[in-house]
């Protein structure tokens, strides 16, 4: 299940722990809204790998998105101890974000 995320969490959680997964989405996004349920799933499958966490760029995640340069959601974002090593822009299948997930965790 994924977390809901607030900007607070990047000092307190994300740079502290080895791999998080951010979903940067926002309440009015179609294709976000068909991703949380397979990001919901994938951190149940890979709790024990990495930290997720769902960020509404309106709301709580606004500062950090505008920070990570957030163009167009959903866009997943990997971070090991806070520094950005890979990120995924648009609604993608399962499989794909399996793939992207295993690539970088």
């Amino acid at each position: 299940m994924l977390i809901d995320f607030k900007d607070e969490d990047f000092d307190s959680k994300i740079k502290n722990e080895d791999v998080s997964v951010i979903q940067f989405s926002a309440a009015w996004c179609g294709p976000c809204k068909a991703l949380k349920p397979v990001m919901d799933k994938l951190a149940d499958e890979y709790k024990e790998k990495a930290g997720f966490y769902y960020a509404d760029i309106e709301d709580g995640g606004i500062n950090t998105g505008s920070a990570a340069g957030i163009r167009g959601v959903p866009t997943v974002i990997i971070y090991k101890k806070g520094v950005e090593v890979d990120r995924k822009v648009g609604g993608v299948p399962e499989g794909h974000m399996k793939e992207f997930l295993e690539k970088n965790i």
